[in-house]
C-alpha cells in the first residue's frame, strides 16, 4: 500500500472514534443559583422611596438649651495677726582704736628674661633640574619640497620602502626588503655662522653639500650677461693685528704677521671670454629645475620678471643681492609673488653652485634672468 493511503485510513478512523467516545469524557455542569426579578417603574420606585427621605427630613436635631453656670461664694479674708514689739538692742562697749597697721612694701617683680629663641635653619629649595633639550641635527641637504628625517633604523635611499619579512605560514614566498626613506631635507638654506676669530694662520674650504633631487626641465629665458671689464685690484687696508701674549715668540710674532698680510691681498678676478650658447642653456635648465609654480595665482603666472644677481667665485648665488629690476604684465602683487617664485628658484639651484667656469668669472658675476611663467606653461 502508498504511504498517502495509510495516513487517510488513519485519520478515518481517528474522527470516527472521537465521534463515537468524545461525550464520554465530559464533566457534569456545575449548579448556578436563580433569583426572580421583578420589573417596576419610575413612579413606582418614587412612591417606594418617598416616606423614608421624609423621615429622614423629619428627624432633624434640636439644639441643646443652655446651661446657666454656677457662681461660687467668694471666701472671707482672714484676719491679720497684729506685729510683736521689738525689743531695743543694748549699747555697745566703746573699743580703742587699733593702731593703723603699716603694710610691707611690695617685693620688686623680677621681669622674666625672654631667652631668644633657637634660630632654625633656613630650608632653601633646590632649583628643579631643567631638562636637557637636545637640538636636532642640521639637515645639510636642500630639496623643492621639506623631507622629514627617517627613523634611525631605515637605510636613506631615494624610494620609499616599507619593510617586509619572509613569513613561513605564508602560501606564496615573499621577497625580503629592506624598509627605505629619503634621506631629510629642507627648502631652506640656513645661514652659516661666523667662526670665531682664530689666531692660527689656517683656513678651511666649505664642504661640498650634496646636490638636490633633479625634477623636470622647465625652460627658463636667461637675458644675455652683461660682460664686465676686468676689475683692478683692490688695495684693501690690512687687518688690526691681534695682540699677542706677552709670553709669545718672535718667531710665532713673525708667522701671524706674514699669514695677515697674505691673507690681506685680494687676488684679481679671472676674466675670459663671453659665456657661450651652451654654458648659457646649461645655467638656464639648471635654475628651472627648482623653478616651481603651482602656487602662483593666474595673474602672476602672466606676469613677466626680470632678476639681477651676483655670484661668488664658487658659483654660488650673494641671496642678499637678488633683486627685481623690473616686471611686466601684472600688478605689484602679482610681480611680487613671480620675483618671489624666481628668488626661491635661484636660492634653492645654487645651494651647491652652479656649474660655470672659473676662468671667466668677470662675465658672469652680474647675471640678469628673465623668468616667463606664462611661455613655460604653454610649453
Amino acid at each position: 500500500m502508498q504511504t498517502g493511503t495509510k495516513i487517510s485510513g488513519a485519520g478515518h478512523v481517528a474522527v470516527i472514534l472521537f465521534a463515537l467516545f468524545a461525550g464520554s469524557f465530559d464533566s457534569e455542569p456545575l449548579p448556578f443559583d436563580v433569583a426572580n426579578v421583578s420589573v417596576v417603574t419610575e413612579e413606582e420606585y418614587a412612591a417606594l422611596t418617598a416616606p423614608q427621605q421624609a423621615e429622614q427630613q423629619g428627624a432633624e436635631p434640636q439644639p441643646a438649651e443652655p446651661v446657666e453656670p454656677v457662681v461660687e461664694p467668694e471666701p472671707e479674708p482672714e484676719p491679720q495677726p497684729e506685729p510683736e514689739p521689738v525689743a531695743e538692742p543694748e549699747p555697745a562697749p566703746e573699743v580703742s582704736p587699733e593702731p593703723p597697721v603699716v603694710p610691707d612694701p611690695p617685693a620688686p617683680e623680677v621681669a622674666e628674661e625672654s631667652q631668644p629663641e633657637p634660630e632654625q635653619p633656613e630650608v632653601i629649595a633646590e632649583p628643579e633640574p631643567t631638562p636637557e633639550v637636545v637640538a636636532p641635527p642640521p639637515i645639510e641637504r636642500v630639496a623643492p619640497e621639506v623631507v622629514e628625517a627617517p627613523p634611525e633604523d631605515t637605510r636613506p635611499d631615494e624610494v620609499e620602502q616599507n619593510e617586509v619579512v619572509q613569513d613561513d605560514g605564508a602560501e606564496t614566498a615573499q621577497e625580503v626588503q629592506e624598509a627605505t626613506a629619503p634621506e631629510a631635507a629642507t627648502d631652506r638654506i640656513e645661514p652659516e655662522t661666523a667662526p670665531q676669530a682664530n689666531l692660527a694662520p689656517s683656513q678651511s674650504r666649505r664642504p661640498p653639500t650634496q646636490r638636490p633631487a633633479p625634477r623636470p626641465e622647465q625652460p627658463v629665458e636667461t637675458a644675455e650677461t652683461r660682460p664686465e671689464p676686468e676689475p683692478a685690484p683692490v688695495e684693501t687696508p690690512p687687518a688690526d693685528p691681534t695682540p699677542a701674549p706677552i709670553d709669545t715668540t718672535d718667531a710665532v710674532n713673525d708667522a701671524l704677521a706674514q699669514a695677515l698680510g697674505g691673507a690681506s691681498e685680494t687676488a684679481p678676478a679671472p676674466s675670459g671670454p663671453p659665456l657661450s650658447a651652451g654654458e648659457k642653456e646649461a645655467l638656464r635648465v639648471a635654475v628651472s629645475r627648482c623653478w616651481n609654480v603651482g602656487s602662483l595665482s593666474s595673474a602672476a603666472l602672466a606676469t613677466t620678471v626680470v632678476v639681477t644677481v651676483s655670484m661668488a667665485q664658487d658659483g654660488t648665488p650673494d641671496v642678499g643681492t637678488i633683486r627685481m629690476a623690473s616686471s611686466s604684465g601684472g600688478d605689484n602683487n602679482s610681480a611680487r609673488q613671480a620675483f618671489e617664485a624666481a628668488r626661491r628658484a635661484i636660492i634653492r639651484c645654487g645651494a651647491s653652485g652652479f656649474d660655470l667656469p672659473v676662468d671667466k668669472y668677470a662675465q658672469w658675476r652680474e647675471i640678469e634672468m628673465t623668468f616667463n611663467p606664462e611661455r613655460m606653461r604653454i610649453r
